[in-house]
């Protein structure tokens, strides 16, 4: 069983743990993290990057695969796919809800909803997980 605290620790030393992505429940279908919009992931106008919002819903999406992978198995993101509907500004934070639409044998499917620190919908994301021996 992986707690919040071992995958939190895993992630550090890696891109997400750059960036700040904290994850904040875990579960087999769900996952939810969030994300402090600091300057240095922002974009003109001081609103988050498209490319962060890409970043954090994949590390949300691959944490969920992880919890689901057999013993000896790894996972790699095969596509995503991205829709921005609205922006979050430097200073807030987002939060991103990550539910498994497809946990199979050797393939997973996740959608990530990224939503402003007012609930307002920012992105949404769907990828695909490989299953890799």
């Amino acid at each position: 069983m992986h707690s919040i605290a071992s995958i939190q620790q895993l992630l550090e030393p890696l891109f997400p743990g750059l960036m700040g992505v904290r994850l904040v429940e875990l579960a087999p279908e769900r996952v939810v993290g969030e994300l402090r919009v600091r300057a240095d992931l922002c974009t003109a106008g001081d609103i988050l990057h498209g490319g962060a919002y890409m970043a954090f819903a994949d590390t949300l999406g691959a944490v969920g695969t992880v919890l689901n992978l057999p013993k000896g198995k790894r996972t790699t993101t095969t596509d995503s796919s991205t829709k921005f509907i609205g922006g979050a500004k430097e200073g807030s934070t987002v939060t991103g809800e990550c539910i498994a639409l497809h946990r199979g044998r050797t393939t997973m499917v996740w959608q990530t909803s990224i939503r402003s620190a007012e609930g307002k919908l920012c992105a949404v994301v769907t990828q695909t997980q490989l299953v890799l021996d």
